[in-house]
């Protein structure tokens, strides 16, 4: 008896990605992943965006299903209530991705592997660790800003990731359960950071494997101000929870 491939959900939120979705849904399509499926969650884009994921949803034989929610609240957020749905509906690997075509859908492949092969909790996708890079078309303040954050964040939380604000990542389901995904309060990109920490703090596995982070080609960045300050503060409320729980 042929034993069945994990199921992988891949969940990508949305917001004004029209352009952008349709080829990231055929760069997933043509993996060799078999049992692979796509989550969007829109959170009721003005673009239409919605509209285009329910096309593609509708022609994909089920590989493809979308939630729409009725406000943008924050991309924590839409990724808990897509990552919630997604175990809910089955899922072996839950994935996550941007839908802006900086993370490379080829390592995909690699990142389920390396996560399978042994005890290991989540694969990040790390622009920092031998192999990793970023686009050449990122300016040189904003490769600075990373790479601070990066050694911000570790020296407050003690990570011990090479890539802690990292946002692709492959999950076993049994670690979204162990790390109470529901209870996560972070929004914004300090989600990626919250998720890291409360993995370190119950002594769970982490590895990274290299990828060459792109520019967006198509549609805005998301990264506010507001997000800004709450990834700085994000780190110190953390340690100050921990530090309260002991």
């Amino acid at each position: 008896m042929v034993e069945a491939a994990p199921k992988v959900v891949v969940v990508v939120p949305t917001y004004n990605e029209r352009e952008n979705l349709p080829v990231l849904a055929g760069l997933l399509a043509d993996l060799d992943l078999p049992n692979l499926h796509l989550l969007v969650v829109d959170d009721n884009s003005p673009d239409g965006t919605g509209e285009v994921a329910d096309k593609l949803a509708a022609e994909s034989e089920d590989r493809i299903r979308v939630l729409h929610r009725t406000e943008k609240d924050g991309l924590g957020r839409a990724y808990v209530a897509g990552m919630t749905l997604a175990l809910e509906q089955g899922a072996d690997v839950v994935v996550q991705m941007d839908a802006d075509l900086s993370h490379p859908a080829a390592v995909l492949p690699l990142m389920v592997e390396t996560l399978l092969a042994d005890d290991t909790a989540v694969v990040l996708g790390s622009r920092y660790v031998p192999g990793g890079s970023t686009a050449e078309e990122w300016p040189w303040h904003r490769k600075a800003l990373s790479a601070w954050a990066n050694l911000y964040v570790n020296t407050i939380l003690g990570l011990g990731v090479r890539d802690a604000t990292a946002g692709y990542k492959a999950w076993k389901a049994q670690t979204l359960r162990a790390i109470d995904l529901p209870s996560v309060e972070s929004n914004g990109y300090s989600f990626q950071v919250e998720l890291n920490h409360r993995v370190v703090q119950r002594g769970l596995t982490i590895k990274e494997v290299p990828i060459r982070f792109e520019e967006r080609i198509e549609g805005a960045s998301k990264m506010s101000l507001g997000v800004q300050v709450e990834s700085a503060l994000a780190p110190w409320k953390l340690l100050r929870e921990g530090r309260g729980k002991r």
